[in-house]
């Protein structure tokens, strides 16, 4: 008997679905709901996202954004509707705002649990969720308030009642689908419907299910979407029409173009081109761009050699059982007369092999899309998941097949038991390569005192200018890693001994324990990540600051941001309430010196409050009428002291940013 025929007639996995369920919450509470409230909103797009949804909860205008009190056109509603609604029940917090994106990334474990789990069988599905939640990836970009997580949630689902939808003829699976697309739409944008029918359109193709094209309920189910995708942005039109004054000097924009122009041309098509107006946003070298989703599906991305492997030497095969008439063969139904039901398992081939199809054409269209783009780390996000529930089934095949050939007698090693065998060495290499690195830290910083301020100690080296999201680990010295010694000896105990366990029970061929082993080592890493991540705050976030001004400030007194408003974004968030009107920004309005701001658009419209201060206007300002305060960066530092020379009083600095007033406190 070959390994394929072992791996086709493998029986159904007895796991317990209590069992399973009960490991997989116990995971997920430790390390995304134990996470919800530390550290406080960060500055940039995290707080000034919590800002948009604020002004929703506060004002009760759920159609245009705003962020400092100025349109904020580029983003769709959904995660601000949700985040409101929880601004409305639990307060403006943290925890409520962290809470949707947690819960998406629960949803993302459930779809890739029960569609391996119906592809693949009970250990797939095992592994699928496992790996969602304790992949890399997912825990970092659920840190900040971004849609990933809920876009990635909502694809998977429309992808998979599309797909059960053509199993079953269910007109309800169908609809489902497309309610998902359409708030997909409102999650993320165009790109939504985008990667669906990318992925939907060639598998209807290559399966010869377009034939049924009527059964996928296209008029009605269009018709779903547009009843549930369209008022927005029909509103949000009109309510944010054409102005008629130009962009600055800007030389093609001509007059500022309402909500339809800059949202769908210039966030999307625009975008996309790299020619978005304004220019802040770059594109990742081509070798970080491909190298990054190995690193945020990490350990699990350590299986995908073996998966690639796999497919190669089965590519003779890949059209098997994928149409409909396919394997229903006189042959077939010959070599399989011990089974009592072929046509089930006729069908469960035909849905494990579409399922196969539809992932992998999804994951590589997203990943092809973004890489000819403007990208930034997680925009690949949609397509880890399904690279994750790929390779669990093909690791649970291999598990399974080799455990019957071992059953059966069969001396000779299975076919990809040594790629998985060499994944759990390569794990064990890398594990044991960090704990040196960390062994090293802390054995250098044994003798030095914990800062909490960790910012004033780092070596601020700019590695890739900061854009990526670790790049401040690059700035770790002694004195700084200091602040690290919990997180650093919890995260070099469990990868001292969680790979080597893992391997030795690898080698002892128990292989569920071998790779659930893998999942509980990365839960706890991600715990000592995330404690790690919290000693960062001060860098990260300027809730400290926000806290001094409660404390000092009077609700008339004026905030001032040197740049721009994403700077101190946790700070407004923290204290708009508290005054009543929005910060002050020392920067151009309506200009191409505006270039970095996304508040741009927004402040060209005659009814933006009146916030853009010049360089000039402030030194006016400074000291007279009520009490300024002035926030800046490092970046921004010394232009403030040139400018207010004599007239700063330092209040309070905190890592790379600093807080000034005008006059001595009392």
């Amino acid at each position: 008997m070959t390994d394929s025929s072992l791996s086709a007639s493998r029986p159904v996995n007895t796991i317990s679905v209590r069992a399973v369920w009960a490991l997989l919450l116990a995971i997920f509470a430790v390390i995304y709901l134990a996470a919800l409230h530390t550290p406080p909103l960060l500055d940039d797009a995290d707080a000034s996202h919590a800002q948009a949804a604020a002004h929703m909860a506060e004002t009760g205008d759920l159609v245009t954004l705003k962020v400092d009190g100025i349109r904020y056109l580029e983003k769709p509603p959904l995660p601000y509707w949700i985040v409101a609604g929880l601004y409305k029940v639990i307060g403006e917090n943290a925890f409520a705002t962290r809470l949707p994106n947690a819960l998406a990334v629960l949803g993302c474990a459930w779809i890739a649990w029960l569609w391996c789990r119906r592809a693949w069988g009970d250990r797939a599905a095992l592994y699928a969720a496992l790996g969602t939640l304790t992949t890399c990836g997912p825990f970092l970009y659920t840190r900040f308030f971004i849609p990933e997580a809920l876009l990635s949630f909502l694809l998977l689902l429309a992808l998979f009642c599309l797909l059960t939808g053509l199993e079953s003829g269910r007109p309800v699976r169908f609809y489902v689908a497309w309610a998902a697309l359409a708030l997909a739409m409102l999650a993320k944008g165009l790109i939504a419907p985008v990667f669906f029918f990318a992925a939907a359109i060639p598998l209807l193709l290559l399966s010869g299910q377009w034939r049924r094209w009527r059964t996928l309920k296209p008029f009605s189910g269009l018709l779903l979407f547009l009843l549930i995708a369209a008022p927005w942005h029909i509103l949000a039109g009109l309510q944010n029409p054409d102005q008629g004054h130009p962009i600055g000097n800007h030389p093609t924009l001509g007059n500022v173009h309402g909500f339809w122009y800059f949202y769908f041309l210039n966030e999307h098509v625009f975008r996309f081109l790299g020619t978005r107006y304004p220019h802040d946003y770059s594109k990742l070298p081509f070798a970080a761009y491909w190298l990054l989703p190995i690193v945020w599906t990490f350990p699990w991305s350590l299986f995908f050699p073996a998966a690639l492997v796999i497919a190669w030497r089965t590519r003779h095969s890949w059209l098997q059982h994928l149409r409909k008439d396919a394997g229903q063969t006189v042959d077939f139904y010959l070599d399989h007369a011990v089974r009592e039901d072929v046509a089930t398992y006729v069908s469960r081939l035909k849905f494990r092999t579409r399922s196969a199809w539809l992932l992998g054409i999804f994951a590589g269209f997203t990943l092809l899309f973004f890489s000819i783009s403007t990208n930034q780390e997680y925009y690949t996000w949609p397509a880890w998941i399904p690279l994750i529930m790929l390779t669990s089934g093909m690791l649970a095949g291999i598990e399974e097949t080799s455990e019957e050939r071992r059953e059966a007698g069969i001396a000779s090693g299975t076919f990809g038991r040594r790629w998985i065998v060499g994944a759990h060495v390569v794990y064990t290499i890398i594990g044991l390569t960090i704990v040196v690195f960390l062994g090293i830290g802390l054995w250098q910083s044994r003798q030095l005192p914990y800062v909490s301020d960790i910012g004033t100690l780092l070596a601020h080296r700019a590695v890739g200018d900061y854009e990526l999201s670790m790049s401040h680990l690059f700035d770790l010295t002694g004195p700084s890693f200091a602040a690290l010694r919990l997180p650093a000896g919890i995260a070099a105990v469990v990868l001292l001994i969680g790979p080597v366990t893992g391997l030795a029970l690898r080698m002892a061929r128990k292989n569920i324990a071998a790779t659930t082993s893998i999942a509980l080592t990365s839960a706890i890493f991600l715990i000592a990540a995330h404690i790690a991540f919290a000693r960062f705050a001060p860098m990260l976030s300027s809730r400290q600051l926000a806290e001094t001004l409660l404390h000092k400030a009077s609700p008339s007194d004026d905030f001032i941001v040197f740049g721009d408003q994403s700077d101190a974004s946790s700070v407004i968030f923290y204290t708009h309430r508290f005054f009543g009107h929005p910060a002050q920004l020392v920067m151009e309005r309506c200009s191409q010196h505006g270039n970095g701001s996304s508040l741009l658009w927004g402040s060209c419209y005659p009814d933006a409050p009146n916030i853009f201060l010049s360089q000039d206007q402030l030194a006016t300002e400074w000291g007279q009428g009520p009490r300024h305060w002035i926030f800046a960066q490092d970046t921004n530092r010394s232009k403030v002291e040139q400018l207010l020379s004599g007239r700063l009083i330092p209040v309070q600095t905190i890592a790379d940013k600093t807080l000034w007033t005008d006059r001595p406190l009392q």
